[in-house]
């Protein structure tokens, strides 16, 4: 069993790999300097979305990931 993630979490992610995968990496320092840009949200929800982001290039799932949201 894995982590459970929000539904704003998950949307967000969604949301920012559509528009902006080019400026993540499997870094997640990184990850947090690139949201800072994009997303204005609480350091908390910030560092989650960064975490979820390197956990999906970790695993190389990203492009899964967003084709198996993008029609829903």
């Amino acid at each position: 069993m894995g982590r459970i993630r929000g539904k704003t979490i998950r949307q967000t992610v969604i949301e920012v790999l559509k528009r902006y995968k080019g400026s993540f990496s499997d870094d997640f320092e990184a990850n947090k300097q690139a949201l800072n840009g994009i997303v204005s949200t609480e350091k908390t929800i910030r560092n989650k979305i960064a975490g979820y982001i390197t956990k999906l290039f970790k695993e190389k799932k990203v492009e899964e990931f967003i084709i198996a949201h993008s029609t829903k």
